[in-house]
């Protein structure tokens, strides 16, 4: 589309474009801020780490803090291989049952008619106000009463339902054309052949943004090795690496603890990375009616 000779979103570079990024560059660099802090953090020395000011830019690079925290690992009654292994076994469940129910509800709420479906879609509203601390009782309750303490049950039970999750994508699935589900139930399909055929193919996008929501929700938890689970060898990496730097005395744990921050944030950085473009192209739809 041209106007008045210029293209909007042109493919390639245009001067058209400068007075844009220059708008947009200041909000990005503040953005990439604490990106950029956690980075460096990692890698600064002791004395770095306790200087005043405090520096931003690390000025003597070292993998000293890395190097502390392996051997701290390595004199720990279990290795650091069952955390990872704990860590890996949840997320990796809790990703394909959340996004599994998280899909077929919201495909149910948006494109099937059945009495209360308003009701479902407002309490899934009002639970997004709700933060995991204001149902930890219930939830304990829940797990308790269960037989689900000291197991993978535990951790994996309390994270399967992401309200914001379920909002985003179902606004995603508003947008696929009622008419063409109506043609796939005159040809003979079911709600599972639309659902597996035609839902799930057009909403892609909703999907990797709901995959990274919860995924964040489940690699950064500590509150089910906290609070439901009390075996050392079912919690998860989070959980170990959080007390490992606590563990030791301030000074030394400070470094280990930097060290860390920045493993458990890399895996979020090359997540959101990989699937950024679907994440704009989920929040843009999300607000088309």
């Amino acid at each position: 589309m041209a106007y008045k000779g210029r293209r909007i979103n042109p493919q390639h570079f245009e001067k058209s474009q400068i007075k844009i990024i220059i708008a947009v560059l200041p909000l990005v660099i503040f953005m990439a801020l604490p990106i950029v802090f956690i980075i460096n953090h990692a890698f600064k020395p002791m004395e770095e780490l306790f200087a005043f000011p405090p520096t931003f830019i690390v000025k003597n690079p070292t993998l000293d803090n890395f190097t502390a925290l392996i051997k701290a690992s390595r004199t720990a009654g279990i290795p650091l291989s069952r955390y990872v292994f704990n860590s890996l076994i949840v997320t990796v469940v809790t990703i394909f049952l959340s996004l599994l129910f998280t899909t077929c509800a919201a495909f149910a709420l948006s494109k099937i008619k059945f009495k209360a479906k308003h009701i479902l879609m407002n309490i899934n509203q009002i639970a997004i106000m709700f933060v995991g601390t204001a149902v930890l009782i219930p939830r304990y309750l829940v797990i308790s009463l269960g037989g689900m303490v000291d197991s993978y049950a535990a951790h994996i039970l309390p994270l399967l339902a992401v309200p914001v999750a379920l909002f985003l994508v179902k606004q995603f699935v508003d947008q696929v054309p009622d008419s063409l589900l109506e043609a796939a139930y005159i040809d003979g399909a079911n709600d599972l052949k639309v659902y597996f055929k035609i839902i799930l193919p057009m909403i892609k996008p909703a999907i990797a943004t709901a995959a990274i929501l919860v995924f964040q929700q489940v690699w950064t938890n500590m509150e089910t090795s906290n609070y439901f689970v009390n075996d050392d060898s079912m919690k998860t990496l989070t959980f170990y690496m959080n007390t490992l730097a606590n563990a030791n005395n301030t000074v030394a744990g400070q470094g280990m603890a930097a060290a860390a921050a920045l493993i458990m944030f890399v895996p979020n950085l090359v997540l959101f990375c990989i699937l950024q473009k679907n994440v704009m192209n989920t929040m843009a739809h999300s607000g088309i009616k």
